[in-house]
């Protein structure tokens, strides 16, 4: 007998329903990864079944225009042909063979192309992995412990990194998460994005200890927050003058917010690059990389130990190739930054006209709504939204067709695949939505 035969399907009105129903009880919270739990906003989550260009079908077949793209990595849009023929050539040839591949060398050419700082590159299998490691290489290059991170962003579920972190962690409201041991945090120091003051004060009190600082160039685990201007050039300057790496966390950014990623939009290059999402195509994947001096000191060229059975295989490399290829299509990021434009100022008309009062923050393709009269230039001014509101927002529009991230505290991303017409649905969609709401309000 099945789960879902033990259910009482007559009270079921939705296929979702009664996938929720047997998901909680097979997976932890019914979901694989927290925030797909609408803990943020309530209700039962959409459980999909196919997905092309912009749009989702969910398994009761309805279709939703997509704002998630998959969590950022969809930038081409879904089942994309070019990278759906790679990755059937793959296939044929084999997924994974535990061995080196030309196209590993392929790969990891190309980012070095786009990205010239990465020097040499080592592939991963998440971003998750591709930050633990590199705040790994960062200790073992300088020979020190302790590493700042800014509240608000998220660096994957490593334990020294589950610090004042966003995402899903900000989204449930957990502190921190059992099971860390407090000796594995104790070096990693907390600061506050576009705050240079809390930067040096860490500087001035631990500054020979400190090995790096992580940074996400612009946020996007506490919704989109960009750095204030000269922010990440102080970061460059203050590490190399205390002898710490800079690293950036572009697994969101990289080949996002620019071809090059945030790096290249504002004219820093870190010592070490973290990369994921869009670099796979799709396909699980992380990166990172930086100069060749730093990076031999990784395993087998140096002491540094890491290692992954997955790691370059053939799906992912193959999926991020055909990615890649196509971004650097002339054109391609100023149809994008043209799309985001108008989806910012079709959602602020949408507001202003209902009397909802918002801050939307946007870099590039990447767009969130705050409910708040803003500015929101960090975690704290982020934490100050009405997060009732954007619940009750979120739930007309998906009621409309529009499939937004179940939190507040997420960036929305934009895809090629969107067109004109989609955006101008989704403002128009937002009105209705944003007058619903100022009824109740």
């Amino acid at each position: 007998m099945t789960w879902g035969m033990m259910m009482n399907e007559t009270t079921l009105t939705s296929r979702s329903e009664l996938l929720w129903r047997d998901a909680t009880q097979l997976i932890p919270g019914g979901v694989n990864s927290p925030v797909r739990a609408f803990r943020a906003v309530g209700g039962t989550p959409v459980f999909f079944e196919r997905a092309t260009g912009p749009y989702l079908f969910d398994v009761d077949g309805r279709r939703y225009v997509d704002y998630i793209g998959a969590w950022g990595p969809m930038i081409l849009g879904h089942a994309n042909p070019a990278v759906r023929e790679a990755l059937h050539r793959a296939v044929d040839g084999g997924t994974v063979f535990g061995a080196p591949t030309s196209a590993e060398v392929d790969l990891a050419r190309l980012i070095h192309e786009i990205m010239p700082g990465l020097e040499q590159v080592r592939l991963v299998n998440s971003g998750t992995e591709a930050t633990m490691s590199a705040l790994r290489l960062a200790r073992a290059h300088t020979g020190r412990d302790r590493i700042i991170k800014f509240s608000g962003c998220y660096h994957g579920h490593a334990d020294l990194l589950l610090v004042q972190a966003g995402s899903g962690v900000a989204t449930l409201g957990l502190p921190d998460s059992p099971g860390v041991p407090a000796g594995v945090t104790a070096n990693t120091l907390g600061a506050t994005f576009n705050n240079p003051d809390s930067v040096r004060q860490m500087f001035d009190q631990y500054g020979t200890s400190i090995a790096a600082v992580i940074v996400e160039p612009v946020v996007g685990n506490s919704g989109t927050i960009a750095p204030a201007d000269g922010f990440l050039q102080f970061l460059r300057d203050i590490t190399r003058a205390h002898g710490a790496l800079l690293v950036f966390d572009e697994v969101m950014t990289g080949f996002r917010v620019a071809l090059g990623g945030a790096q290249a939009r504002y004219g820093v290059t870190p010592d070490i690059t973290c990369l994921g999402k869009i670099v796979g195509g799709g396909v699980p994947v992380g990166a990172y990389g930086g100069a060749a001096t730093i990076m031999q000191q990784v395993a087998p060229a140096g002491p540094m130990y890491q290692a992954g059975t997955l790691s370059g295989n053939c799906l992912a490399t193959a999926a991020g190739i055909a990615t890649l290829q196509a971004l650097r299509q002339p054109g391609f990021y100023e149809h994008l930054e043209a799309l985001g434009a108008r989806l910012e100022a079709g959602l602020l008309k949408a507001a202003r006209v209902a009397g909802v009062t918002v801050c939307i923050n946007r870099v590039g393709s990447m767009l969130t709504v705050f409910f708040t009269d803003g500015p929101v230039t960090d975690w704290p001014s982020a934490d100050r939204s009405n997060r009732t509101a954007f619940g009750q927002f979120f739930h007309d529009m998906l009621s409309r067709g529009f499939y937004l991230p179940p939190a507040q505290f997420e960036a929305w991303f934009i895809s090629a695949s969107h067109t004109a017409a989609d955006i101008d649905a989704t403002c128009e969609a937002a009105a209705d939505a944003f007058a619903e709401l100022k009824r109740f309000t």
